[in-house]
Protein backbone atom coordinates (compact mmCIF):
# COMPACT_ATOMS: atom_id res chain seq x y z
CA UNK A 1 0.00 0.00 0.00
CA UNK A 2 0.95 3.65 -0.93
CA UNK A 3 1.73 5.76 2.20
CA UNK A 4 1.18 9.76 0.86
CA UNK A 5 3.02 12.77 2.05
CA UNK A 6 1.70 14.89 4.40
CA UNK A 7 0.69 18.10 2.07
CA UNK A 8 2.17 21.27 3.28
CA UNK A 9 -0.49 23.58 4.44
CA UNK A 10 0.68 26.89 2.37
CA UNK A 11 0.30 24.35 -1.13
CA UNK A 12 -3.58 23.86 -0.16
CA UNK A 13 -6.07 25.15 -2.46
CA UNK A 14 -8.46 28.12 -0.76
CA UNK A 15 -11.46 25.84 -1.36
CA UNK A 16 -10.96 22.51 -2.08
CA UNK A 17 -14.69 21.89 -3.52
CA UNK A 18 -13.78 19.65 -6.98
CA UNK A 19 -17.10 17.53 -7.45
CA UNK A 20 -18.82 17.07 -10.60
CA UNK A 21 -21.90 16.98 -8.78
CA UNK A 22 -23.56 18.67 -6.41
CA UNK A 23 -20.83 21.61 -7.12
CA UNK A 24 -19.60 23.53 -5.26
CA UNK A 25 -21.67 26.29 -3.98
CA UNK A 26 -20.71 30.04 -2.88
CA UNK A 27 -21.15 31.65 0.26
CA UNK A 28 -23.39 34.54 -1.25
CA UNK A 29 -25.49 31.93 -2.22
CA UNK A 30 -26.28 30.44 0.74
CA UNK A 31 -26.76 33.73 2.46
CA UNK A 32 -29.60 34.20 -0.11
CA UNK A 33 -31.36 31.47 1.82
CA UNK A 34 -31.61 34.12 4.71
CA UNK A 35 -33.91 36.37 2.79
CA UNK A 36 -36.77 37.02 4.70
CA UNK A 37 -40.24 35.69 3.57
CA UNK A 38 -38.63 32.97 1.42
CA UNK A 39 -37.80 29.98 2.82
CA UNK A 40 -40.20 28.28 4.57
CA UNK A 41 -43.44 29.97 2.55
CA UNK A 42 -45.79 28.58 0.41
CA UNK A 43 -44.22 28.55 -3.34
CA UNK A 44 -47.24 29.82 -4.74
CA UNK A 45 -46.66 33.24 -2.95
CA UNK A 46 -45.74 36.29 -4.49
CA UNK A 47 -42.31 36.83 -2.61
CA UNK A 48 -41.16 33.18 -4.07
CA UNK A 49 -42.47 33.58 -7.45
CA UNK A 50 -40.60 36.43 -7.90
CA UNK A 51 -37.55 34.80 -7.82
CA UNK A 52 -38.75 32.07 -10.00
CA UNK A 53 -39.64 34.70 -12.27
CA UNK A 54 -36.13 36.20 -11.82
CA UNK A 55 -34.57 32.54 -12.03
CA UNK A 56 -36.28 32.10 -15.65
CA UNK A 57 -35.45 36.08 -16.69
CA UNK A 58 -31.86 35.28 -15.62
CA UNK A 59 -31.35 31.96 -17.61
CA UNK A 60 -33.36 33.14 -21.20
CA UNK A 61 -30.56 35.83 -21.00
CA UNK A 62 -27.94 33.65 -20.35
CA UNK A 63 -28.70 30.90 -21.85
CA UNK A 64 -29.78 33.36 -25.07
CA UNK A 65 -33.29 31.87 -25.17
CA UNK A 66 -34.66 32.04 -28.41
CA UNK A 67 -38.27 34.65 -27.94
CA UNK A 68 -40.44 31.65 -29.03
CA UNK A 69 -39.16 29.12 -26.57
CA UNK A 70 -40.33 28.47 -22.56
CA UNK A 71 -38.12 28.07 -20.22
CA UNK A 72 -40.04 25.86 -17.79
CA UNK A 73 -39.03 24.81 -14.39
CA UNK A 74 -40.46 20.77 -12.83
CA UNK A 75 -40.39 18.80 -9.96
CA UNK A 76 -37.01 16.29 -9.71
CA UNK A 77 -34.03 16.06 -10.76
CA UNK A 78 -32.83 15.31 -14.48
CA UNK A 79 -33.83 11.69 -13.86
CA UNK A 80 -37.42 12.90 -13.60
CA UNK A 81 -37.48 14.76 -16.79
CA UNK A 82 -36.48 11.19 -18.90
CA UNK A 83 -39.60 9.77 -17.64
CA UNK A 84 -41.39 12.71 -18.19
CA UNK A 85 -39.92 13.09 -22.01
CA UNK A 86 -40.48 9.48 -22.22
CA UNK A 87 -44.78 9.92 -21.13
CA UNK A 88 -44.87 12.85 -23.11
CA UNK A 89 -41.78 14.32 -25.64
CA UNK A 90 -41.52 9.95 -27.75
CA UNK A 91 -44.88 9.28 -29.76
CA UNK A 92 -43.54 6.02 -30.08
CA UNK A 93 -39.93 5.55 -30.66
CA UNK A 94 -36.88 7.19 -29.73
CA UNK A 95 -32.92 7.03 -31.12
CA UNK A 96 -30.30 7.65 -28.59
CA UNK A 97 -26.73 8.68 -28.47
CA UNK A 98 -24.98 6.99 -25.47
CA UNK A 99 -21.04 6.88 -24.61
CA UNK A 100 -21.48 7.37 -20.63
CA UNK A 101 -23.80 6.33 -18.08
CA UNK A 102 -26.21 9.15 -18.05
CA UNK A 103 -26.62 8.91 -21.68
CA UNK A 104 -27.56 4.87 -21.32
CA UNK A 105 -29.77 5.96 -18.28
CA UNK A 106 -32.03 7.64 -20.45
CA UNK A 107 -31.97 5.05 -23.36
CA UNK A 108 -32.88 2.59 -20.65
CA UNK A 109 -35.91 4.35 -19.22
CA UNK A 110 -37.24 4.14 -23.25
CA UNK A 111 -36.48 0.32 -23.36
CA UNK A 112 -38.11 0.08 -20.28
CA UNK A 113 -41.51 2.22 -20.87
CA UNK A 114 -44.43 -0.23 -22.24
CA UNK A 115 -46.27 2.08 -24.48
CA UNK A 116 -43.12 2.72 -26.71
CA UNK A 117 -41.11 0.65 -29.07
CA UNK A 118 -37.62 -0.57 -28.30
CA UNK A 119 -35.73 2.30 -29.21
CA UNK A 120 -32.25 2.68 -31.29
CA UNK A 121 -29.14 2.96 -29.49
CA UNK A 122 -25.67 4.40 -31.11
CA UNK A 123 -23.03 3.60 -28.53
CA UNK A 124 -20.00 4.60 -28.58
CA UNK A 125 -16.89 3.60 -26.06
CA UNK A 126 -16.11 5.68 -22.70
CA UNK A 127 -13.89 8.27 -23.66
CA UNK A 128 -15.39 9.03 -27.00
CA UNK A 129 -18.84 9.76 -28.60
CA UNK A 130 -20.86 8.90 -32.10
CA UNK A 131 -23.20 11.62 -33.97
CA UNK A 132 -27.00 10.46 -33.99
CA UNK A 133 -28.20 10.46 -37.48
CA UNK A 134 -32.12 10.29 -38.80
CA UNK A 135 -33.82 6.78 -39.11
CA UNK A 136 -37.03 6.10 -40.31
CA UNK A 137 -39.71 5.70 -38.02
CA UNK A 138 -37.56 7.56 -35.26
CA UNK A 139 -40.10 11.11 -33.97
CA UNK A 140 -37.61 12.03 -31.00
CA UNK A 141 -33.43 11.67 -30.91
CA UNK A 142 -31.66 12.34 -27.76
CA UNK A 143 -28.03 12.25 -26.56
CA UNK A 144 -26.19 14.29 -24.15
CA UNK A 145 -24.27 18.06 -24.36
CA UNK A 146 -21.91 16.56 -22.02
CA UNK A 147 -21.56 13.18 -20.50
CA UNK A 148 -21.03 13.70 -16.95
CA UNK A 149 -19.53 10.34 -16.00
CA UNK A 150 -16.69 10.61 -18.57
CA UNK A 151 -16.04 14.50 -19.25
CA UNK A 152 -17.03 13.82 -23.15
CA UNK A 153 -18.30 16.67 -24.68
CA UNK A 154 -20.90 16.71 -27.89
CA UNK A 155 -21.34 19.18 -30.20
CA UNK A 156 -25.00 20.01 -30.09
CA UNK A 157 -27.17 20.30 -33.15
CA UNK A 158 -30.56 18.88 -34.72
CA UNK A 159 -31.16 15.92 -36.24
CA UNK A 160 -32.49 16.70 -39.56
CA UNK A 161 -35.47 14.54 -39.79
CA UNK A 162 -39.01 16.17 -40.59
CA UNK A 163 -41.35 16.12 -37.64
CA UNK A 164 -38.68 14.37 -35.12
CA UNK A 165 -37.99 16.45 -32.05
CA UNK A 166 -34.57 16.63 -30.77
CA UNK A 167 -33.94 16.52 -27.04
CA UNK A 168 -30.47 17.20 -25.42
CA UNK A 169 -29.16 16.52 -21.80
CA UNK A 170 -27.05 19.79 -21.07
CA UNK A 171 -27.07 18.72 -16.86
CA UNK A 172 -23.45 19.18 -16.16
CA UNK A 173 -22.83 21.99 -18.75
CA UNK A 174 -25.72 24.66 -19.12
CA UNK A 175 -24.36 27.81 -17.86
CA UNK A 176 -20.92 27.31 -18.55
CA UNK A 177 -20.85 26.50 -22.48
CA UNK A 178 -22.65 28.48 -25.07
CA UNK A 179 -25.19 26.66 -27.44
CA UNK A 180 -27.36 27.92 -29.88
CA UNK A 181 -30.92 26.45 -28.69
CA UNK A 182 -32.74 27.10 -32.15
CA UNK A 183 -30.88 23.02 -32.92
CA UNK A 184 -33.36 21.38 -29.77
CA UNK A 185 -36.39 21.29 -29.15
CA UNK A 186 -35.24 20.18 -25.35
CA UNK A 187 -32.28 21.32 -23.67
CA UNK A 188 -32.82 20.14 -20.25
CA UNK A 189 -30.54 19.90 -17.22
CA UNK A 190 -30.26 20.19 -13.25
CA UNK A 191 -29.24 23.10 -11.09
CA UNK A 192 -26.56 21.57 -9.06
CA UNK A 193 -23.88 21.61 -11.47
CA UNK A 194 -22.77 24.77 -13.64
CA UNK A 195 -25.74 26.73 -11.80
CA UNK A 196 -23.85 25.73 -8.13
CA UNK A 197 -27.16 25.19 -6.48
CA UNK A 198 -28.87 22.17 -4.79
CA UNK A 199 -31.00 18.95 -6.45
CA UNK A 200 -34.60 18.18 -6.71
CA UNK A 201 -35.73 20.24 -9.76
CA UNK A 202 -35.32 20.55 -13.67
CA UNK A 203 -35.17 23.32 -16.03
CA UNK A 204 -35.98 22.42 -19.50
CA UNK A 205 -35.63 25.00 -22.97
CA UNK A 206 -38.53 23.97 -24.97
CA UNK A 207 -39.33 24.95 -28.30
CA UNK A 208 -43.04 25.55 -29.50
CA UNK A 209 -42.59 22.14 -31.30
CA UNK A 210 -42.09 20.13 -27.90
CA UNK A 211 -44.82 21.99 -25.79
CA UNK A 212 -47.15 21.30 -28.67
CA UNK A 213 -45.70 17.21 -29.21
CA UNK A 214 -46.55 16.95 -25.03
CA UNK A 215 -49.94 18.53 -25.31
CA UNK A 216 -50.89 16.32 -28.09
CA UNK A 217 -49.74 13.29 -26.85
CA UNK A 218 -51.45 13.81 -23.16
CA UNK A 219 -54.72 14.83 -25.04
CA UNK A 220 -54.70 11.96 -27.34
CA UNK A 221 -56.87 8.47 -28.02
CA UNK A 222 -53.97 6.74 -28.03
CA UNK A 223 -55.15 5.51 -24.07
CA UNK A 224 -51.51 6.82 -22.69
CA UNK A 225 -51.90 7.57 -19.25
CA UNK A 226 -49.79 10.40 -18.03
CA UNK A 227 -49.53 10.72 -14.51
CA UNK A 228 -49.83 14.37 -13.36
CA UNK A 229 -46.19 14.22 -11.83
CA UNK A 230 -45.13 13.56 -15.26
CA UNK A 231 -47.56 15.73 -17.15
CA UNK A 232 -45.05 18.15 -19.18
CA UNK A 233 -47.97 20.25 -19.96
CA UNK A 234 -48.93 20.88 -16.51
CA UNK A 235 -45.35 21.85 -15.70
CA UNK A 236 -45.31 24.28 -18.76
CA UNK A 237 -48.72 25.75 -16.95
CA UNK A 238 -47.47 26.17 -13.51
CA UNK A 239 -43.88 27.59 -15.03
CA UNK A 240 -45.66 30.37 -16.66
CA UNK A 241 -47.34 31.07 -13.47
CA UNK A 242 -43.64 31.10 -12.32
CA UNK A 243 -44.61 28.26 -9.68
CA UNK A 244 -44.37 24.15 -10.08
CA UNK A 245 -46.91 21.73 -9.84
CA UNK A 246 -45.70 20.64 -6.52
CA UNK A 247 -44.08 22.48 -3.41
CA UNK A 248 -40.63 22.55 -4.41
CA UNK A 249 -36.89 22.68 -3.04
CA UNK A 250 -36.73 26.48 -2.47
CA UNK A 251 -33.77 26.58 -1.64
CA UNK A 252 -32.32 25.20 -4.92
CA UNK A 253 -34.36 27.87 -6.61
CA UNK A 254 -33.25 30.48 -4.19
CA UNK A 255 -29.22 29.27 -4.86
CA UNK A 256 -29.67 28.93 -8.31
CA UNK A 257 -31.31 32.72 -9.21
CA UNK A 258 -28.06 33.98 -7.20
CA UNK A 259 -26.21 32.07 -9.31
CA UNK A 260 -27.44 33.04 -12.38
CA UNK A 261 -27.37 36.64 -11.38
CA UNK A 262 -23.68 36.41 -10.49
CA UNK A 263 -22.92 34.76 -13.65
CA UNK A 264 -24.85 37.94 -15.34
CA UNK A 265 -22.45 40.57 -13.47
CA UNK A 266 -19.45 38.82 -14.10
CA UNK A 267 -20.14 39.01 -18.07
CA UNK A 268 -22.36 36.22 -19.12
CA UNK A 269 -22.00 33.08 -21.09
CA UNK A 270 -18.95 34.43 -22.61
CA UNK A 271 -17.22 35.01 -19.38
CA UNK A 272 -18.45 31.94 -17.94
CA UNK A 273 -17.39 29.65 -20.94
CA UNK A 274 -13.63 31.52 -21.04
CA UNK A 275 -13.32 31.03 -17.25
CA UNK A 276 -14.46 26.87 -17.43
CA UNK A 277 -12.56 26.57 -20.98
CA UNK A 278 -9.24 27.72 -18.97
CA UNK A 279 -9.31 26.13 -15.93
CA UNK A 280 -10.07 22.28 -17.50
CA UNK A 281 -6.87 23.52 -20.06
CA UNK A 282 -4.90 23.36 -17.12
CA UNK A 283 -5.85 20.02 -16.53
CA UNK A 284 -5.27 18.59 -19.91
CA UNK A 285 -2.14 20.57 -20.10
CA UNK A 286 -0.88 19.23 -17.07
CA UNK A 287 -1.95 15.49 -17.77
CA UNK A 288 -0.41 15.56 -21.10
CA UNK A 289 3.01 17.12 -19.75
CA UNK A 290 2.82 14.31 -16.72
CA UNK A 291 4.39 10.88 -16.99
CA UNK A 292 2.02 9.82 -14.31
CA UNK A 293 -1.40 10.54 -15.53
CA UNK A 294 -3.25 11.34 -19.05
CA UNK A 295 -6.38 12.52 -20.36
CA UNK A 296 -9.19 10.02 -20.32
CA UNK A 297 -10.45 11.84 -23.74
CA UNK A 298 -7.53 11.47 -25.80
CA UNK A 299 -9.48 13.16 -28.53
CA UNK A 300 -8.67 17.03 -27.83
CA UNK A 301 -12.30 18.18 -29.42
CA UNK A 302 -14.23 16.44 -27.07
CA UNK A 303 -12.98 17.00 -23.87
CA UNK A 304 -15.17 18.86 -21.55
CA UNK A 305 -14.59 22.20 -20.55
CA UNK A 306 -16.44 21.33 -16.86
CA UNK A 307 -15.35 17.72 -16.35
CA UNK A 308 -11.97 17.31 -16.74
CA UNK A 309 -11.40 12.96 -16.34
CA UNK A 310 -7.66 11.88 -15.95
CA UNK A 311 -6.11 8.55 -15.88
CA UNK A 312 -3.15 7.87 -13.24
CA UNK A 313 -0.44 5.46 -13.74
CA UNK A 314 -1.42 2.44 -12.64
CA UNK A 315 1.15 2.07 -10.04
CA UNK A 316 -0.50 4.47 -7.90
CA UNK A 317 -4.44 3.90 -6.72
CA UNK A 318 -6.57 6.73 -7.73
CA UNK A 319 -8.77 6.11 -5.45
CA UNK A 320 -6.00 6.39 -2.61
CA UNK A 321 -4.81 9.26 -4.20
CA UNK A 322 -8.71 10.97 -3.65
CA UNK A 323 -9.03 9.92 -0.14
CA UNK A 324 -5.72 10.72 1.06
CA UNK A 325 -6.84 14.79 -0.65
CA UNK A 326 -9.93 14.51 0.73
CA UNK A 327 -8.08 14.43 4.25
CA UNK A 328 -6.73 17.75 3.35
CA UNK A 329 -9.81 19.07 2.27
CA UNK A 330 -9.41 18.24 -1.19
CA UNK A 331 -13.10 16.32 -1.94
CA UNK A 332 -15.02 14.83 -4.61
CA UNK A 333 -12.45 14.27 -7.43
CA UNK A 334 -13.19 10.31 -7.54
CA UNK A 335 -13.91 8.98 -10.80
CA UNK A 336 -17.20 7.82 -11.72
CA UNK A 337 -18.02 4.53 -10.86
CA UNK A 338 -17.19 1.83 -13.20
CA UNK A 339 -15.77 4.44 -15.84
CA UNK A 340 -12.14 4.22 -16.64
CA UNK A 341 -9.41 2.22 -15.10
CA UNK A 342 -7.76 4.63 -12.65
CA UNK A 343 -9.04 7.93 -13.17
CA UNK A 344 -9.26 11.04 -11.53
CA UNK A 345 -12.74 13.75 -12.50
CA UNK A 346 -12.24 17.24 -11.28
CA UNK A 347 -15.06 19.50 -11.85
CA UNK A 348 -14.09 22.92 -13.56
CA UNK A 349 -17.29 25.15 -12.61
CA UNK A 350 -17.49 28.75 -13.31
CA UNK A 351 -17.93 28.96 -9.19
CA UNK A 352 -14.03 26.83 -9.03
CA UNK A 353 -11.07 29.33 -9.19
CA UNK A 354 -8.48 28.73 -11.39
CA UNK A 355 -6.05 29.52 -8.65
CA UNK A 356 -7.37 26.49 -6.98
CA UNK A 357 -7.03 24.50 -9.77
CA UNK A 358 -3.54 25.55 -9.87
CA UNK A 359 -3.03 24.74 -6.36
CA UNK A 360 -4.88 21.13 -6.72
CA UNK A 361 -2.81 20.34 -9.51
CA UNK A 362 0.26 21.02 -7.09
CA UNK A 363 -0.81 18.89 -4.27
CA UNK A 364 -1.28 15.84 -6.76
CA UNK A 365 1.84 16.63 -8.03
CA UNK A 366 3.63 16.92 -4.94
CA UNK A 367 1.85 13.46 -3.71
CA UNK A 368 3.55 11.68 -7.07
CA UNK A 369 6.73 12.83 -6.85
CA UNK A 370 6.91 11.36 -3.99
CA UNK A 371 5.41 7.80 -4.53
CA UNK A 372 6.64 7.56 -7.59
Amino acid sequence: MVVFPDIPQALLPSDGRFGCGPSKVRGAQIEALSSPLLMGTSHRAMPVRDVVASLKDGLRTLLAVPDDYEVVLGNGGASAFWDMACACLISSRAAFGSWGAFGAKFATEATRAPHLSNPLIDEAPYGSLVTVTPRDGIDAYAYPHNETSTGVASPVYRVEAPGALTLVDGTSIAGAAAVDLTQVDAYYFSLQKALGSDGGLWVAILSPAAIERARRIEEGSDGRWVPQFLSLTAAVQNSRKDQTLNTPALATIIMAERQVRWLLERGGMGAASAHCAQASSLIYEWAQANLAARPFVENPAWRSPVTATIEIDEAVSAIELAAHLRTRGIVDIGAYRGVGVNQLRIGTWPSVEVEDVEALLTCIDYCLERVL
